[in-house]
């Protein structure tokens, strides 16, 4: 397992996070101040997938330079309020997640254990019936 690959992937995919939560903002911005940038805005990020958010902020650049510095200065300002309290409250989730996750696994197996063992009683009473049946005969 390479971790560092891992951690390097990891901050690729937040900072692409970043970039669509900066997109949001001032799209949520420019549809009150400026609606026809708003709607250019959206256009182009229909024509321009931001999951790879440096590729996005790369051809925003060429198409209009003020936007992708708006982008980008939201984008830096995110990821400096939220990576201070992020660790603890990624690790706090996936733990309380695996959490939820093991207790409806364990919840089903049970269930699934119960159901198949309250079946074998019948199953060998019926059989036990017939075999007293045909000890009679």
């Amino acid at each position: 397992m390479d971790l560092k690959k891992v951690a390097k992937d990891t901050a690729k995919v937040l900072s692409s996070y970043l970039t669509y939560q900066a997109l949001r903002t001032v799209m949520a911005q420019l549809s009150e101040t400026n609606p026809p940038l708003a709607y250019w805005l959206n256009d182009f990020a229909a024509r321009n997938s931001v999951q790879d958010g440096e590729a996005f902020l790369e051809a925003l650049l060429h198409e209009k330079q003020d936007l992708a510095l708006r982008l980008m200065t939201l984008r830096q300002h995110f990821a400096e309020e939220v990576t201070d309290f992020l660790p603890e409250m990624v690790r706090s989730n996936i733990e309380q997640a695996n959490m939820e996750h093991r207790r409806g696994h364990l919840e089903r197996i049970t269930q699934l254990s119960i159901s198949d063992s309250s079946s074998y009683p019948e199953q060998e009473r019926d059989s036990s019936e017939q075999n007293w049946d045909n000890s009679d005969r």
